[in-house]
């Protein structure tokens, strides 16, 4: 058979997650002939074969690859000089210095490792197992390359069984760099480390669980707080420390079977709740647990076991689900260091369950949702950072700083896009030093030479503040980006998509080319330029941002511009009362802190108030959040639209008072009302798409974390043969506005 010399050179994500064994595997198995090496742009398989081997080869590279792996790109060259090789081997990492840039994931354990701790005596109940597949990546990386001496496990020095592993080629763990056994890796402990056994210290958290207290116990990114879901007082108590009356809680299944019992799974979702990346999976709730896990809501985030410990907790608790949610104090980042936890949890925590390895990059856990048939990430965070953004543009250098709310940032390296883990909001001083922590060492670990800056034409946000004053230190470029643009840009990006787009954005707050607040816009745009073309209609925001916080000042605000003649419902007149009705009047008319404002957000949170459910958003979107979860999904009725002036939102508010006076119930109100802001936004959709002569649709902003409303609006455009487009990847929300600055940099500097 003529074999020949050929080159493969495969980009993606193969670096760090057991590849180049993979590949030696593979061509041991096919009796093939080369070698395998990493290299500063992904993996290189020199390979003697023939062309149907070849064939043979690329199609069992791309279909067996490791699960983690990702393949963007695979060529295949023949080199002008032809070798011929007598073996098959893995060759020592090419220019392995600063320039290799991949990490994976933190990765949760796999069953292979879960076996083991149940068959190999060194790691009998081992918490801490992990082999090439599967274990905690980029939370202990301190720098690169990806090697043991570069991260947080370079403390525990490897026992001869474990280094023999590591060094054995056919061994799962070969160069599974925080490899450990029982006799070499961290341990688990309660004041400090060889206090208890690992026995001793579960027995401890199932007796301090099952007695309805909590526990906080240090896990990959961060620390968990604890406590048994189908106990009420144990929630109460959580409630407390966390300064937190109705926002959601995670809950942990201890199996899928445990999970179906309360919730609703599809296969997709069940695939998804137990992949490698364990998130939180938003799940429609079949029957209810302890009150104020999530009260008045449809949904129930739902995560499965990613660590060994998770498994053994359910070994010996009396329940079957436990509530996990960050261990942190209100609007505060989630704590890595057992100091910091035990200080601020203490006056509520029965017991710290601590470990002895660093964590060196906190990540919270992600959240993801299935809408329009598709798998969508709402929060990203572990189990996805910092997987890159593959793009067909230049990033080389960028550093975009993101937004002020649901913060991430983005830093370029070549033709990828790596996007930070979730930061969180940066009104809060710790979180913002962690955004500032979090950046310099993005930059230092993909060792990211920045050369042009972007961030949010939001004078007050800290994260503009901030970008201004590092292009002043570091003398470069700072380019500040529309709010609404970045959005559609990080949406076309996403989906490759170069060329102009109408893009639908609609979110609560944006700063504007005008110098007014936006939020429910209909633009024009590519990466390097956006026209205005329509809008909501602008409101008066009484109060400024509080009236964010406060819906009924909304539903205050729209009557009077909008209806003005109109009577407010006697039932929120009677619980707001006249006096403030009638101060926030006079602060709209005589335009006293009253900022106006296109922002969709406010609209959701106008209606959500006037159906009396709810006045106060104790948490971010709380008043839409609960609109949509109370619409009854059978009603189809929608109200009267002003078919000359489509956004404008005069005849809806008239048609949700009218069913208030007539006694319609809420549920059926507030599905009239997605109804009918979805035909709104789809008739103007109609009419741009002809008159601008486009032909694809971009989604994103933050309200289309609403499910219900991005359904009915995705059904519309695909029945009327429309291309659209959603986040799905990266979040709708602002937590992907750092990749649509990124890609409008991008794009002004290629031009």
């Amino acid at each position: 058979m003529n074999k020949l010399h050929y080159t493969l050179h495969i980009e993606g994500l193969v670096q760090g997650v057991g590849f180049r064994p993979f590949v030696y595997r593979l061509a041991k198995e096919m009796d093939l002939c080369g070698n395998v090496s990493n290299r500063t742009d992904g993996v290189y398989i020199d390979l003697n074969a023939s062309s149907e081997e070849l064939d043979h080869f690329m199609h069992r590279l791309a279909v067996e690859k490791p699960e983690v792996a990702f393949i963007y790109k695979m060529n295949v060259s023949k080199p002008e000089e032809q070798v011929h090789y007598d073996s098959f081997e893995i060759m020592h990492s090419l220019d392995a210095t600063s320039h290799i840039t991949q990490v994976s994931p933190d990765i949760a354990v796999c069953e292979d490792c879960l076996r083991d701790i149940q068959t190999q005596q060194h790691r009998r109940r081992y918490p801490f197992v992990n082999c090439t597949n599967c274990g905690p990546r980029f939370s202990i990386v301190k720098a690169l390359p990806y090697d043991r001496k570069n991260t947080t496990m370079q403390s525990f020095a490897m026992c001869n069984r474990c280094d023999h592993e590591y060094h054995n080629v056919s061994d799962r763990r070969f160069h599974a760099q925080p490899t450990a056994c029982n006799s070499c890796g961290p341990t688990y402990y309660i004041n400090s480390p060889g206090d208890f056994s690992y026995t001793e210290i579960l027995d401890r958290f199932s007796a301090e669980i099952n007695a309805g207290n909590l526990v906080a116990v240090r896990g990959v990114g961060g620390y968990h707080l604890v406590c048994d879901a189908t106990n009420s007082k144990a929630v109460a108590k959580l409630r407390a420390l966390k300064q937190r009356d109705s926002k959601p809680f995670a809950v942990l299944f201890s199996s899928i079977e445990a999970a179906k019992a309360y919730t609703y799974i599809d296969k997709e979702e069940e695939a998804l709740l137990s992949s490698w990346r364990r998130p939180i999976v938003l799940l429609k709730q079949k029957r209810v647990l302890a009150k104020g896990v999530n009260d008045g809501l449809a949904t129930l985030g739902c995560m499965l076991p990613s660590q060994p410990i998770h498994f053994h907790w359910f070994d010996q608790l009396n329940t079957k689900v436990l509530v996990m949610t960050s261990g942190n104090c209100h609007s505060e980042p989630i704590y890595i260091a057992p100091h910091t936890a035990e200080e601020n949890l203490a006056s509520h925590v029965s017991l710290f369950i601590h470990h002895n390895r660093d964590i060196q990059n906190r990540v919270d856990d992600s959240v993801v949702a299935f809408a329009a048939k598709k798998p969508v990430v709402y929060r990203r965070s572990r189990g996805y950072v910092p997987e890159p953004l593959f793009t067909p543009k230049s990033m080389d250098g960028i550093v975009a700083f993101g937004a002020e709310l649901c913060n991430t940032f983005a830093v370029g390296k070549a033709n990828q896009l790596i996007v930070s883990q979730h930061i969180g909001d940066l009104k809060n001083w710790d979180t913002f030093a962690f955004y500032q922590e979090s950046l310099s060492r993005f930059t230092e670990l993909f060792h990211i030479t920045p050369r042009v800056l972007a961030c949010d034409m939001h004078p007050e946000y800290l994260s503009s503040k901030f970008a201004l004053e590092y292009a002043l230190a570091k003398d470069l470029p700072l380019i500040h980006v529309q709010h609404h643009h970045a959005h559609a840009a990080a949406c076309m990006l996403e989906h490759k998509l170069d060329e102009e787009v109408l893009a639908i954005i609609l979110d609560g707050v944006g700063y504007g080319t005008d110098d007014t607040s936006w939020g429910g816009e209909i633009l024009r745009c590519d990466y390097s330029k956006f026209t205005r073309l329509a809008h909501l209609t602008p409101i008066s925001l009484p109060g400024g941002d509080v009236a964010s916080h406060e819906p009924w000042r909304m539903a205050v605000a729209y009557m009077h511009e909008l209806l003005p003649q109109a009577q407010l419902p006697e039932s929120f007149v009677t619980r707001v009362g006249e006096k403030r009705i009638g101060m926030l009047r006079k602060m709209i008319d005589q335009r006293i802190n009253s900022p106006r404002s296109s922002g969709a957000g406010r609209l959701f949170d106008a209606v959500s108030s006037l159906i009396s459910l709810c006045d106060i958003n104790t948490y971010q979107a709380e008043a839409a959040i609960k609109l949509e979860h109370i619409a009854d999904k059978s009603v189809q009725d929608l109200y009267e639209i002003d078919t000359e002036h489509p956004l404008d939102a005069t005849l809806l508010l008239q048609g949700v008072l009218t069913d208030i006076e007539e006694g319609v119930s809420p549920s059926v109100i507030a599905m009239k009302f997605h109804n009918t802001l979805a035909e709104m936004i789809f008739q103007m959709t109609c009419f741009q798409l002809e008159k601008e002569q486009l032909h694809k649709v971009v989604l994103s902003g933050g309200c289309f974390q609403n499910k219900l409303l991005l359904e009915l609006l995705v059904n519309k455009y695909d029945n009327a043969q429309i291309l659209s487009y959603f986040p799905e990847q990266y979040p709708c929300n602002d937590g992907a506005i750092s990749i649509g600055q990124a890609a409008i940099v991008a794009s002004l500097y290629q031009h």
